[in-house]
């Protein structure tokens, strides 16, 4: 048996575990775990600017590709409270990340050790399992079982805390003959996936939703499969947004109070059964309950047990992992289908294809200073299909939600429950990472982008380069608006006179420089028809340096996007298109 010491076991376990790279800050407590890492070799190391980046980059990096886990590293103390934010966020959203922090030797955990703290109990509520080490033999059977835990049932981040002197101590350990643990995933049983499907037959205008559970069981294919053999449109969540091309004639548009589209609203209100597969009922989604169930029958699908019947009681629900509950659906569809007896749902699928076409929000817009809904315009007109999106919380990533196009799985990334900012930045380092080859675009406001912008120059350190869309209206927007209930414009406000760039207006951070200062390069556009060139530009800059470009538009300073407190009393801001010229790029023109 080989001896090793128990941060170098660690390390053998990860790569036999699949991990290539991590994500991370060294530090003193941690330092024999990064020697375990050079020693050992074979996982590549981004060290990040701030710990809590350190993390964002893990789930950036898990969301893109199925079977990704993100690892991110850091010492004692403060490094693991930095992280917690990003296992919150891991956590809300069922994302598989990896934490591992380094610790106070054992014998000092009780003697108020210089950043020494009970990270265990601290992040104990934000992961699936959080475990401070105290038996150097114990820690490869500890990863072991963090990546079991990880993958199986609903998937989810796991912490591990190394005090180091378990780190340094010397283990047996053969880690040619490790292997991992296979995941447990609930199944749904044949007469589940009869009872669902007889329970669609008996609708008239049923939709499916689909959430972000299709992405983790890596089931896009099957959804697809499903719909277009019964014929039922889609509604993807903002988790599950991509599920189902945008163009596809099943994709029914998005609903919700902010990240929604008209007529998906319009849709939703319609039907009589939903159908939900791997999704949470996320209040923002459903608005009101009562509106939403309304006169609705609910199938839920889903992994955790415990997630069916939190938000509301569907009339039936199906523990199961998407994969295999739409795999036995598609079996009983098929089955009806060949025998005659699949009810056909065209008549209902072009209804939901007559509101897609003329329930939209105008976006052609000359204003100067630019109106948001003009960069969305033209984002649409210089990306293409295999863009992957990358954004957080705030009226610009609602109002991208409500205007952009996804056509693929897991090419619109987001943070959907917990919302950081300052997400954006350090998860589209992670995306780049995790996809060399795809056109990354990360979509923030200004105060997103000033809350980790320390990370780009990973990105320039490490080559790891992106388009950051950066629309700078000087204001914590979203806040502003939700403000307007209270009749105040407080403590929101970002502008002032920069003394050092007179040439902004007022509008406070001259981001140009900060982010050249960085070591990337930024463009600065205030006309609505220098965006397409700026971000043509972007990509030319990328192609010659191999760094992040941000492309900052200045917008006018008060926008009012279309959200409401409900599915149906959504408030409409601005004018609504009523022609192809009022929204060229949307959807129903480019299809």
């Amino acid at each position: 048996m080989a001896r090793m010491t128990a941060a170098e076991a660690a390390v053998h376990v990860l790569s036999k575990e699949g991990i290539e790279v991590a994500f991370g800050v060294p530090g003193a407590a941690i330092n024999p775990f990064y020697a375990a890492l050079r020693q050992v070799g074979g996982i590549d190391h981004i060290l990040a600017r701030h710990v809590e980046g350190a993390s964002h980059m893990a789930e950036g990096y898990t969301r893109t590709k199925a079977g990704n886990i993100g690892v991110c590293i850091g010492t004692s103390g403060p490094a693991g409270t930095d992280m917690i934010t990003g296992l919150y966020s891991a956590s809300a959203d069922s994302i598989p990340i990896l934490c591992i922090t380094g610790q106070a030797p054992r014998a000092r955990l009780h003697k108020e050790d210089f950043q020494a703290v009970d990270i265990q109990a601290i992040a104990g509520p934000v992961t699936k399992w959080a475990v401070t080490v105290l038996e150097p033999a114990q820690v490869p059977r500890v990863l072991q079982q963090a990546f079991h835990l990880m993958r199986s049932s609903r998937p989810g981040p796991v912490l591990i805390d190394l005090p180091i002197d378990v780190q340094m101590s010397e283990i047996e350990f053969d880690p040619d003959t490790y292997e991992p643990l296979p995941a447990f995933k609930p199944r749904a049983t044949r007469a589940q996936a009869e009872k669902a499907i007889a329970m669609l037959q008996e609708a008239e205008r049923p939709l499916i939703v689909a959430g972000g559970g299709i992405f983790n069981a890596d089931a896009s294919d099957l959804l697809l499969e499903f719909a277009e053999l019964t014929g039922v449109p889609v509604i993807p969540t903002l988790m599950g947004w991509g599920a189902i091309p945008d163009d596809h004639p099943l994709m029914a548009g998005m609903v919700g109070l902010q990240t929604s589209h008209r007529y998906g609203n319009a849709t939703l209100l319609a039907s009589d059964f939903v159908m939900g597969i791997g999704n949470r009922w996320a209040n923002r989604h459903t608005g009101s309950v009562e509106t939403y169930t309304r006169g609705r029958t609910f199938v839920h699908v889903d992994i955790e047990p415990t997630q069916i019947g939190r938000i509301f009681g569907p009339d039936y629900g199906i523990v199961s992992d998407a994969r295999a509950a739409l795999a036995l659906f598609i079996e009983v569809a098929r089955e009806l289908d060949a025998a005659g007896r699949l009810k056909r749902r065209g008549r209902w699928a072009e209804e939901c294809q007559e509101r897609k076409r003329t329930l939209l929000r105008k976006t052609h817009f000359d204003n100067v200073p630019v109106k948001p809904q003009r960069v969305y315009e033209e984002m649409n007109r210089v990306f293409g299909r295999n863009t992957r999106y990358v954004s957080t919380i705030g009226l610009s990533q609602i109002a991208g939600a409500q205007f952009l196009h996804v056509y693929r799985p897991r090419h619109w990334i987001n943070c959907g429950q917990a919302g950081p900012l300052g997400w954006t930045i350090p998860a589209a380092l992670g995306v780049r990472r995790a996809d060399p080859e795809a056109e990354v675009v990360a979509l923030s406001g200004d105060y997103d982008f000033q809350f980790m912008v320390e990370e780009l120059a990973a990105g320039a350190q490490f080559k790891l380069p992106w388009i950051h869309v950066l629309v700078n209206n000087s204001y914590l927007g979203l806040i502003r608006q939700s403000q307007r209930g209270f009749d105040m414009d407080y403590c929101v406000q970002l502008a002032f006179e920069n003394i050092n760039c007179p040439e902004i207006n007022g509008y406070g951070v001259d981001h140009v420089s900060v982010v050249e200062g960085l070591g990337c390069k930024a463009l600065r556009v205030t006309r609505p028809e220098e965006i397409a060139p700026a971000l043509e530009e972007a990509r030319r800059l990328i192609a010659e340096h191999r760094v992040p470009v941000v492309v900052e538009v200045i917008l006018e300073r008060v926008t009012n996007i279309a959200m409401g407190t409900d599915l149906d009393g959504v408030n409409e801001f601005e004018a609504l298109a009523e022609n192809v010229e009022d929204a060229p790029t949307s959807i129903a023109y480019l299809t």
